[in-house]
């Protein structure tokens, strides 16, 4: 385990300019990927940081959902030929069927 003040120097040093955390962490005896994750937890906000152990991380946490969108009835698309336009209208139910003929359509 290590020390608050050796993590704090670790990251200061990485967050200098020029210097790459592979280097930092060389130099410190550590594994790049641990410097990482302490840039990474350097950077959140201090409460976030702090508010939780990491144990608790995975805590459910509900979350308000928008309502769902009512879909259409029909399924209606517009084909163009030159200067005709037809409007096709398809039951939603039978969506399968109106993909079947659109590819026919469009061979």
């Amino acid at each position: 385990m290590h020390s608050d003040e050796f993590k704090a120097d670790a990251v200061a040093a990485a967050s200098q300019a020029g210097m790459s955390m592979a280097s930092v962490a060389l130099a410190r005896g550590i594994n790049a990927n641990l410097l990482r994750r302490w840039v990474r937890e350097a950077e959140l906000p201090q409460t976030v940081a702090t508010a939780q152990p990491a144990a608790a991380a995975s805590t459910f946490v509900p979350v308000r959902m928008p309502e769902p969108v009512a879909q259409p009835a029909e399924i209606r698309i517009d084909v163009r030929r030159g200067a005709t336009t037809i409007t096709v209208s398809w039951p939603m139910a039978a969506a399968a069927e109106c993909a079947g003929w659109m590819r026919e359509l469009l061979r």
